[in-house]
């Protein structure tokens, strides 16, 4: 049986030995995973390409919005554990949540007057300010439910089923992963379609849309296990008494801070003249926790560069795995696809070896291996970036230009160049000095053409065109229209990170002679060489991530566990913050040396922490009330023995 909000007592069903509640919530994450990952994976995209900015300011935007995300857990905590409740807070800002997406999916919605080629709104202004709004409701439903949902989970067991708690947070990351795994592929796929009224588009409203159903799944699910839940109802604004009793303990030891005032057992005892034995005793237990969370932020500044720095150095190697072409951007699913396999592989099989090999494997250092393991992936990294920068193309420096000369001519030309350079011999359909793909007209009439779905527009004779981007390692299809009349030919395979100059030199019977020049060689550092540093900071993930939530829930008193939870997703915030700051703060020219700085200054942290958590005494919180609520009840009847004594003798006086 369990309480529920209202106080009344229901049978709560198990399933396999756990509580049959904890499936809905499990679903529900998956769904709401499922949506914000989908949502934020074409989000930098929609940036660029429908509301027109700029590559920095879509950046800019992008991280603010994810920094947001992390740091309203704190509200959603307090609103939980001081307010709604767990339970309410989950539907209250889940609501919130669903409208910003579907406020996104209208958003990015042409007007029925817009027909711009390029498929961008003429209104831009009106969808920039549906879209903030959009965002900052989803940040608020998001980061606002994220404290509560795993903590509301670890709320349905009983005290003896600690193992099965456990198993929880495993399950619970899974389904996580899962969500992001899936939806990382399904929604990329669904903005490239197109779409539109009047123009064709890529379609953002689908890309959006999908996810704005899945989150309001995601809150049907819930709300239907309402009456299975064990609802744990908020004990008061604790956060503003945490507060005030810290505040009040600081002040009063420096009001005494004459030696004829005894030393206390700690420095929170000096509130005790104000506040109450159990509210000092769980803030102790609270900031012992926090104070552990200090050097985490570290961990989470190397695990979130897989989206930025390890997809840059994805973009100068080679993707090429056969029948697949991998691009750059697919390489984040590695993550996520491990960790769907190595969260039950680690639960079932590793964690139990380890117990035999009669290792006390804690909590704390799981997290310091987790810290180690990941400071080694990046290790990892920098030896794969060493490889990849003896194959990268020399660049122009500063001061220097790079010249590309096509004859296009029948005989052979000379070019002088002031000195320092000297002559140079070119050859008929000869090239000098290469750079990306563009397209030359060697005939005597203008032409269109098009590459794939990329228009290069009209050519006249014999000029080239801008360069174009394409995904690369793989053939495209070349069009060309010469007097009404088209002409195709399948282009050469396009090696990853190579650039093309293509001269159309002939065109008839249908086909087209073209000739290719390599102005920058492909890449030949595989993708797959990236795998083993993505194991490894996933085994590292698994280790720290998992078992951070399950220990900031075992460590916390019971009306304060969605504010750890919130403190714990902190550390995400901050971490991204110190990408910033050492990014910039660094100078450093060459990557590989990036990477070795971050793998440095994690190994110093996480050195620091295997030290403080050595000195953490572990606490069951439940133990503690119980003996608090026992020497509460001694002391009120010794109140009252004392009371009735007094009473005595005051009546025979």
């Amino acid at each position: 049986t369990a309480a529920t909000s209202k106080g009344k007592s229901v049978s709560i069903p198990s399933c396999f030995g756990y509580p049959l509640s904890i499936f809905f919530i499990i679903i529900n994450e998956f769904c709401e995973r499922f949506s914000y990952y989908g949502m934020r994976a074409v989000l930098v995209l929609y940036f660029k390409y429908f509301l027109q900015w700029d590559d920095n300011l879509s950046t800019a935007i992008y991280h603010t919005f994810v920094a947001l995300c992390y740091l309203t857990p704190i509200l959603g905590a307090l609103i939980a554990d001081s307010w709604l409740g767990k339970f309410k807070t989950i539907v209250s800002l889940s609501i919130v949540y669903t409208i910003g997406q579907a406020i996104m999916s209208v958003s990015s919605i042409n007007d029925l007057t817009d027909q711009n080629r390029d498929g961008s709104p003429d209104n831009i202004p009106v969808h920039i300010a549906l879209s903030m709004i959009g965002l900052i409701l989803i940040a608020l439903g998001t980061g606002g439910i994220k404290p509560c949902v795993s903590a509301f989970g670890g709320d349905q067991f009983e005290e003896d089923q600690d193992k099965q708690r456990s198993r929880f947070f495993s399950i619970f990351y899974l389904s996580i992963n899962a969500g992001s795994l899936l939806s990382t592929i399904i929604t990329p796929i669904l903005r490239a379609q197109e779409c539109g009224i009047h123009s064709k588009q890529r379609c953002y409203p689908l890309a959006f849309g999908v996810p704005a159903a899945l989150m309001a799944i995601s809150l049907v699910v819930f709300i239907v296990g309402s009456r299975m839940y064990k609802k744990v109802k908020p004990q008061g604004n604790i956060m503003v008494q945490v507060s005030k009793c810290i505040g009040f303990a600081i002040k009063n030891r420096f009001r005494h801070r004459s030696k004829e005032f005894p030393k206390r057992e700690h420095w929170l005892d000096w509130a005790s003249e104000k506040y109450d034995k159990r509210l000092i005793a769980q803030t102790k237990m609270v900031l012992k926790v926090l104070f552990l969370y200090i050097p985490l932020p570290m961990f989470w500044a190397l695990f979130d560069q897989q989206g930025s720095r390890w997809t840059l150095q994805a973009t100068t190697m080679d993707g090429n795995f056969g029948a697949i072409q991998i691009q750059p951007d697919q390489m984040q699913t590695v993550n996520p696809i491990l960790i769907i396999i190595m969260v039950p592989v680690v639960d079932a099989v590793i964690y139990p070896l380890i117990k035999k090999c009669k290792i006390n494997f804690t909590p704390l250092r799981k997290i310091t291996v987790g810290m180690f393991l990941a400071s080694l992936a990046f290790v990892a990294a920098a030896l794969v970036q060493v490889q990849i920068d003896k194959t990268l193309p020399v660049f122009p420096a500063a001061g220097q230009s790079q010249i590309k000369i096509v004859n296009l001519g029948t005989d052979n030309v000379a070019i002088n160049f002031p000195p320092p350079l000297q002559q140079v011999n070119v050859k008929p359909k000869g090239w000098v000095i290469i750079f990306f793909s563009l397209f030359i007209n060697n005939l005597p009439d203008a032409v269109n053409i098009t590459m794939g779905e990329t228009s290069f527009g009209n050519l006249l004779s014999l000029s080239d065109s801008d360069y174009k981007l394409f995904p690369g390692g793989r053939t495209d299809k070349i069009t060309v229209i010469r007097n009404s009349t088209n002409f195709s030919v399948t282009s050469k395979s396009l090696g990853f990170g190579s650039a093309y100059t293509i001269i159309i030199d002939e065109c008839s019977g249908g086909t087209c002679n073209v000739s290719y020049s390599e102005d920058i060689s492909p890449n030949t550092v595989h993708m797959a060489w990236q795998i083993p540093q993505y194991f490894i900071l996933t085994c590292a993930e698994v280790v720290f991530s998992v078992t951070g939530l399950e220990f900031s829930y075992s460590q916390a008193p019971s009306n304060m566990k969605a504010v750890l939870q919130a403190g714990w997703l902190l550390t995400v915030a901050v971490g991204n913050i110190i990408v910033l700051i050492v990014a910039g703060a660094s100078k450093l020219s060459e990557q590989w040396a990036e990477y070795v700085l971050f793998a440095a200054l994690l190994l110093a942290v996480c050195i620091i922490f295997a030290v403080m958590a050595y000195f953490y005494t572990y606490v069951d919180p439940n133990e503690v009330e119980a003996q608090l609520d026992e020497e509460e009840k001694k002391q009120a009847k010794k109140d009252m023995d004392m009371y009735e004594k007094q009473a005595e003798a005051d009546s025979q006086m």
